[in-house]
């Protein structure tokens, strides 16, 4: 399938990852971050629209940062099995079930 991709669960299952979920993940990790930022700069500063202002700045540049990192990480496979060995595998055991 497009813009799917096989991996295998801690309980040895296929399950397919999407683009998607990357991207919800990024957004939802970005809002934490963002937060975190804008009441930072609130404290250290004691203005909040530093806070706001420092957030906003930086909830569309970390976001960008981070899908990019997120699929680096995914195309550079730790801890994912070997796609290939993998996919020949589940063709090899998807014969015998």
């Amino acid at each position: 399938m497009m813009g799917y991709k096989n991996i295998k669960t801690s309980k040895g299952k296929s399950q397919l990852v999407s683009r998607n979920r990357h991207i919800l993940k990024t957004i939802t990790w970005r809002i934490i971050g963002t937060v975190d930022t804008m009441l930072l700069g609130w404290v250290v500063t004691g203005d909040p629209m530093v806070g706001l202002k420092v957030g906003g700045l930086e909830l569309f540049t970390k976001m960008i940062l981070y899908y990019f990192h997120e699929r680096a990480w995914y195309n550079f496979g730790l801890g994912i099995p070997k796609r290939k060995l993998f996919n020949k595998l589940k063709d090899k055991m998807g014969n015998k079930r």
